[in-house]
């Protein structure tokens, strides 16, 4: 990959990194942000995000990460990178480079690999510092915040789809019904903090490596913090930016509900939650079909947009099929 040879981003580099910078290359795959490697003189690499910031939002992700990947570093975590610097006027981090390919074809083996993170993280919601970390991003605090946050996402992408032929009639046949179908969860009200965990909350092997010696490595936590077990317990499996058979999927069921055996109605709120989620995802894949966030799919890189939301509506209407999956 080419280097990146500006002066003052090789200098602010150097600066983060306390160490002389050789070049910054493209670092692969960095979703909502741009990752570089940083190549020090010394032949050390780091990794450096850059949190672009978009008008409507404004979620610290940098101070989120950074301030997660801390606490869990000083918990014993050695399954994620090392938060090292940040420069919070620039809006970067710099990052442990994590070597590593992604995990495009998962197996039960890697499965078993995020059931004892998320345990792990679950144990650490008895730990002195967690009081202090902060709700995990559009965290599941009731049943009717979780509708609110869906309706929400449904009243946006209403604005829009006039233009996009097929938005419009996927979310009045596929998942406006859903929402209105969803009086149960109403029943759940405000999350009790002994029904609480330490969620990631985007979780999954998108965002995950496979170092060389096949552990695996988690990143991405700029989402981290407080939420409902439940949506974690219920999201991975549905997350379209990985790919796991029926069998996969039914080890997870299985054994993230051991991991949460303790918390009080999780299985009651998972099953009136689920189709819930199911709508809040194929909400989510259809987000590029606005304006603001494809303003920050171009900030990291994309540029056909016409394609990507091809491929976002085949995404929705796929999770859709799964709505009635226990």
């Amino acid at each position: 990959m080419a280097a990146t040879c500006s002066s003052d981003s090789v200098e602010r580099a150097a600066r983060l990194a306390r160490t002389p910078v050789r070049a910054i290359r493209p670092g692969g795959r960095g979703g909502n942000n741009r990752l570089e490697r940083v190549e020090a003189e010394d032949g050390r690499s780091f990794a450096l995000k850059s949190y672009p910031r978009t008008t409507g939002d404004a979620r610290d992700r940098l101070g989120v990460e950074f301030a997660a990947l801390s606490f869990l570093a000083a918990n014993g975590i050695v399954e994620v990178p090392a938060a090292l610097a940040r420069d919070d006027e620039a809006g970067q981090g710099l990052y442990e480079w994590i070597e590593g390919v992604p995990v495009d074809s998962p197996a039960a083996a890697d499965v078993d690999a995020a059931l004892a993170f998320a345990a792990r993280l679950h144990a650490l919601r008895h730990a002195a510092a967690a009081a202090r970390l902060p709700w995990a991003s559009e965290a599941c605090v009731s049943g009717a915040e979780l509708i609110r946050q869906a309706e929400s996402r449904l009243v946006r992408l209403r604005q829009v789809a006039a233009g996009h032929p097929g938005l419009g009639d996927l979310l009045e046949a596929g998942i406006a019904p859903i929402l209105q179908q969803s009086a149960e969860a109403v029943t759940f009200g405000p999350l009790a903090p002994e029904c609480r965990t330490l969620s990631p909350a985007d979780f999954g092997f998108h965002n995950a490596l496979r170092r060389p010696d096949g552990s695996l490595a988690f990143l991405d936590f700029e989402y981290f913090g407080w939420d409902d077990p439940v949506k974690l317990a219920a999201e991975f499996p549905l997350h379209p930016g990985q790919s796991l058979d029926e069998t996969l999927r039914a080890r997870w069921r299985e054994g993230i509900a051991r991991v949460y055996e303790d918390v009080p109605e999780f299985h009651g709120r998972l099953a009136a939650f689920r189709p819930l989620f199911v709508a809040r995802w194929a909400l989510i894949v259809l987000n590029e079909f606005l304006p603001e966030r494809w303003a920050r799919r171009v900030a990291a890189g994309e540029t056909d947009g016409a394609a990507a939301r091809i491929r976002q509506l085949a995404k929705a209407a796929a999770l859709l099929e799964r709505v009635n999956e226990t």
